[in-house]
């Protein structure tokens, strides 16, 4: 009978020198004598396999809601199967500081690691704002510019590293939802590509429906007055919470453009897991797409207070926590690119006295140029009401930016009114903090809808709201709060459990474990 051989490790000399002494064994035949041909195919496929090296190259939006979980799913990657590299391809703005920050901060850790690095492309110039009305087509028009730029850069990795290595393979680009034209970048090279999506997968089925919808359609899908019945949700859908661009004319049709070509893909890979969506996740593996693999929640769990350049706030905010009593407090957060007008400040003011509770509030100013991003107040007294600061200021705290993980994760929060980003929706549910929804762009209504209403994982402030919405007022604010800071709300308990299940998806043969290690099989091929 044949010596069965079995590899465990990824330890390159041991499993040559292991199978080496098997085909010796089985073949009778000196050392000299043993290579390639004395093999089973089998063993050779093994050994094989076990000495090849595996390269990805990622790429994605220049926004810290995009950037950070694929960097986190690139450790993630590595840390699972330690025979891949990673190349991230970094797009520059000179208009995002934190972003460039950001990037700074994993150019210098990753020098300590021949596993993962980044490239930072050439900078290309932004469309100028008369070019489309929306963000996404001005965002599309963007990515489309770096075209030859990613070409370039693959191109270049393939020359040199790949080359030099013969035991080192290419197996993967992996794109970001607004990069489908980086497919035929992929086809021109004959990479095999993955569609990286990083949110939920009620609105990938969405995305996936839409081609489907739109030859439905005899209208706008702002014009419409009836639900809509999207597959990959229980519930009729109110055209009021669809993302903000499937509601704008041009930005509808970059986003069908961008849906359209999803299923040119290889695969999908999705930062949720099955125990939070069974639903859209079943509804959309049904459908007529490329392989879904739910690999999350993967969040970045240190924070920006790790890089962020203000790090003394983020110290003057975790020291005050300290101080208060467990799961008073509630968290405000709008994400890295959600800003409120002044009007709207004032009343979210008013209902946080009127509610009289520990507050957390991260408050920035609107950007100052085409694809900037939110800024600190030089003057908070400037945009809150007269003598609010002094009023609240032995229950409260109103700051800029901050490490928004870091805060979910301490023991004196106990509820986080939030704009529903998708990763912020993760980070709440990994620590067990109920959200009160208040969406503001992207997604994220669409998020709101599906917590509230799908999943009963959140409290409704608003589901539908966006830049020139009807102000949300005061005796709003108050109501949702205290219905969000109530300890024995239902809600509470659900989050409270599905927290335990979000753990448990990551950990070894969990479902986003079993999930991520079929990717590398199916990227080993």
């Amino acid at each position: 009978a044949k010596t069965k051989v079995v590899i465990d490790k990824p330890n390159k000399q041991a499993q040559v020198q292991r199978v080496q002494a098997c085909a010796l064994e089985n073949s009778r035949l000196s050392p000299s004598k043993v290579n390639k041909t004395s093999y089973s195919i089998s063993i050779y496929k093994k050994l094989k396999s076990a000495m090849t090296k595996f390269e990805v190259v990622f790429i994605t939006s220049p926004a810290i809601g995009h950037l950070v979980p694929i960097v986190e799913f690139a450790h993630h990657l590595i840390n699972c199967d330690p025979r891949f590299s990673i190349t991230l391809l970094i797009i520059t703005m000179p208009q995002r500081p934190l972003v460039n920050t950001y990037v700074q901060s994993c150019v210098a850790k990753s020098a300590s690691t021949t596993n993962i690095k980044f490239v930072l492309l050439p900078t290309v110039d932004p469309p100028s704002p008369d070019q489309f009305q929306s963000y996404i087509g001005r965002m599309s028009l963007f990515i489309e510019r770096h075209k030859p730029h990613v070409k370039q850069a693959i191109t270049n990795l393939m020359a040199t590293e790949l080359d030099l290595d013969s035991d080192r393979r290419l197996v993967g680009l992996f794109i970001d939802v607004l990069f489908t034209t980086m497919i035929d970048v992929a086809n021109e090279l004959d990479i095999p590509c993955y569609l990286y999506f990083p949110s939920s997968a009620t609105f990938l089925g969405f995305m996936l429906h839409l081609p489907i919808l739109d030859t439905q359609l005899t209208t706008g899908l702002a014009e419409l007055d009836t639900e809509l019945v999207i597959p990959s949700f229980v519930n009729p859908v109110p055209p009021s919470v669809l993302p903000s661009v499937a509601l704008e004319k041009d930005g509808y049709s970059f986003a069908l453009q961008n849906a359209r070509r999803y299923v040119e893909t290889k695969g999908i890979i999705i930062n949720t897991f099955s125990e939070l969506e069974p639903h859209a996740l079943n509804s959309v593996s049904a459908s007529q797409v490329p392989p879904i693999y739910p690999i999350g929640p993967v969040l970045d769990l240190a924070g920006p207070a790790q890089w962020h350049p203000d790090r003394a706030q983020h110290e003057r905010i975790m020291r005050w926590l300290d101080d208060q009593p467990p799961s008073t407090v509630v968290f405000l957060c709008f994400g890295s690119m959600g800003v409120l007008s002044g009007s709207q400040v004032g009343e979210i003011a008013l209902g946080l006295e009127l509610a009289g509770v520990r507050f957390v509030w991260a408050l920035r100013e609107p950007p100052k140029a085409q694809f900037a991003l939110p800024d600190d107040y030089t003057s908070l007294e400037k945009v809150l009401p007269d003598g609010f600061l002094e009023r609240t200021n032995k229950i409260g705290l109103v700051c800029g930016w901050v490490s928004q993980v870091s805060i979910l994760a301490h023991k004196a929060i106990g509820g986080f009114i939030s704009h529903c980003g998708w990763n912020s929706i993760l980070e709440s549910l990994w620590y067990g903090i109920p959200i009160a929804t208040w969406p503001i762009y992207a997604e994220q209504q669409i998020n709101a809808f599906e917590m509230v209403k799908e999943l009963g994982l959140a409290i409704e402030i608003r589901l539908d709201y966006r830049e020139g919405s009807d102000l949300v007022l005061a005796n709003e604010v108050e109501r949702g709060i205290n219905c969000l800071m109530d300890c024995d709300n239902e809600v509470r308990k659900k989050v409270k459990d599905m927290s335990k299940k979000s753990r448990v998806a990551m950990m070894e043969n969990g479902s986003s474990y079993v999930s991520l290690k079929a990717l590398i099989e199916e990227l080993v091929l």
